[in-house]
C-alpha cells in the first residue's frame, strides 16, 4: 500500500500524458567486471543498475542478429517458406548453420539458426531475402536503430561480422534487447535451447543447441544472444527474470563474459525487489448513464513493480477516471486506470474496473460525441 504522503492527481476528463525515461546508475561497481564496456538495465523501463564504459562506441559482433532477428519476425509470418540462392550464402564467412544453395527453408529457420547457431549464412540469407541486398538491409537496420534510440550505434553487416564502421555501445544494445525481448516471437527463441533446422546437401533436419548457456547454468535467464571475433572479443547480452523483476546485462569484449554477467544479474537481483502496489481511489464508485443501478464501485488492481528499497515512499500516482460510464456494465470490465511514476518516470499501470455490474435501461441518451469520447478513453487505457 502506498504511505498517506502519496501525490495524487485526478482526472475526471481525458489526459493524455507523455514521459520520457531518464538513465540513472544506481551502483559504481558490482565487483571486477572483464568487459571494456557493461550495463545491467532493469527490462522495459531501462533505467541504470551498472554502467561502465556504457556509452563508448565498440564492435558487437554476433549480437549483432538481435537486429536481424526481430526484423525478420515483423516482417511477416515465420512460416513463409524461401528458397536459398548463391547471392544469400556470398560472404557467409566464419559460424554456419549449413545451408546450402537449393535448401527450401522457413523464416523460423533463420530465426533460430541466427539465434542458437549464430549462423552467418542465415543472417545473410534473412537480409536478402527481406531487402534484396545487404547493403538496402543495413539502411533497414539503421531506421530501426534510430527508432528505437540507439543514437550510438551503427549497422553495416546483418551478421557482425567485423567492417568498419560497425559499431554500438553496451547501452544501446541493451536497449535493442529490451525492445526484442519485449516481443513474445523473439523471446520464445531467444529462451530456446535446442531446436530442429533444415539445411544441408542433401536437406535434413539438425537438431542446433543454444550457444547461451546461462540458459542453462543461471535460474530465469531467458535469452540473449553470444557473439565473438577477433576484433570484438567476447560479447554477450543477457536476459533474466525472478519474479516479476526483468534485468538486461550487456558486456563487450569480455574475456570472462560468463562470470560477469552472473555477478551483474546477481547484484540486480539483489538490489530491485518486486513489490506490490495497490492505490486507494479518491473516490469509490462512478455514475452509469442509462443504467440501474445509476452508479457503481470501482476498484484498482494490484500491480507489482521493481523498486530499489525506500522508494515506494517516492511513488506519485495520476489516476484517469471518466465522469460516468454507460450501461450496461459487467463486473470485471475497464473503467480507467492509474499510472505509477517515480521521478517522473512511468514505473507501471493499473487498471481501474467495475467491482459491480449495471443493467442497461433506455432512459438516459447521450450525444454521439460523448460516447465517442468515452470509448476513446477507455481505448487509450488499455
Amino acid at each position: 500500500m502506498f504511505k498517506n504522503a502519496l501525490k495524487i492527481t485526478v482526472s475526471l476528463v481525458l489526459i493524455l500524458t507523455f514521459s520520457c525515461v531518464s538513465v540513472m546508475s544506481y551502483a559504481d561497481d558490482v565487483g571486477d567486471i572483464s568487459a571494456s564496456g557493461a550495463v545491467l538495465v532493469e527490462q522495459g523501463s531501462m533505467r541504470v543498475l551498472y554502467e561502465k564504459n556504457a556509452h563508448e562506441k565498440m564492435s558487437m559482433a554476433s549480437t549483432t542478429k538481435i537486429m536481424t532477428t526481430i526484423l525478420l519476425i515483423e516482417s511477416g509470418d515465420l512460416n513463409r517458406q524461401l528458397t536459398i540462392t548463391s547471392e544469400m550464402l556470398a560472404g557467409a564467412e566464419g559460424s554456419s548453420v549449413g545451408f546450402r544453395a537449393g535448401n527450401t527453408v522457413t523464416c523460423a529457420d533463420l530465426a533460430y539458426g541466427m539465434m542458437l547457431a549464430s549462423g552467418n549464412d542465415a543472417a545473410n540469407a534473412a537480409a536478402v531475402y527481406m531487402a534484396g541486398s545487404l547493403e538496402a538491409f543495413a539502411d533497414l537496420m539503421n531506421a530501426k536503430a534510430a527508432e528505437i534510440g540507439m543514437t550510438n550505434t551503427h549497422f553495416v553487416t546483418p551478421s557482425g561480422l567485423d567492417a568498419d564502421e560497425h559499431y554500438s555501445t553496451a547501452y544501446d544494445m541493451a536497449l535493442l534487447a529490451s525492445y526484442a525481448m519485449s516481443n513474445p516471437i523473439f523471446a520464445e527463441i531467444a529462451g530456446t535451447q535446442v531446436h530442429p533446422i533444415t539445411c544441408g546437401d542433401p536437406a535434413q533436419t539438425v537438431y542446433f543447441s543454444n550457444h547461451n548457456r546461462l540458459l542453462k547454468s543461471y535460474e530465469g535467464a531467458g535469452g540473449v544472444k553470444t557473439g565473438f571475433t577477433k576484433k570484438s572479443g567476447r560479447c554477450l547480452v543477457s536476459f533474466a527474470e525472478r519474479d516479476g523483476v526483468r534485468l538486461i546485462a550487456v558486456t563487450l569484449n569480455a574475456p570472462d563474459d560468463w562470470n560477469d554477467h552472473t555477478s551483474l544479474l546477481d547484484y540486480g537481483f539483489s538490489v530491485l525487489k518486486p513489490i506490490e502496489i495497490k492505490h486507494e481511489l479518491p473516490v469509490s464508485s462512478v455514475s452509469v448513464a442509462g443504467g440501474s443501478p445509476d452508479s457503481i464501485a470501482v476498484e484498482v488492481l494490484p500491480i507489482t513493480a521493481a523498486l530499489l528499497d525506500g522508494e515506494e515512499e517516492g511513488l506519485t500516482a495520476s489516476v484517469y477516471l471518466p465522469k460516468f460510464v454507460y450501461a450496461p456494465v459487467s463486473a470485471g470490465d475497464l473503467v480507467g486506470k492509474v499510472d505509477y511514476y517515480l521521478d517522473g518516470r512511468l514505473v507501471g499501470s493499473a487498471d481501474i474496473v467495475a467491482s459491480q455490474s449495471s443493467d442497461s435501461q433506455a432512459a438516459s441518451e447521450k450525444s454521439l460525441l460523448e460516447r465517442m469520447l468515452y470509448w476513446f478513453f477507455i481505448l487509450l487505457s488499455r
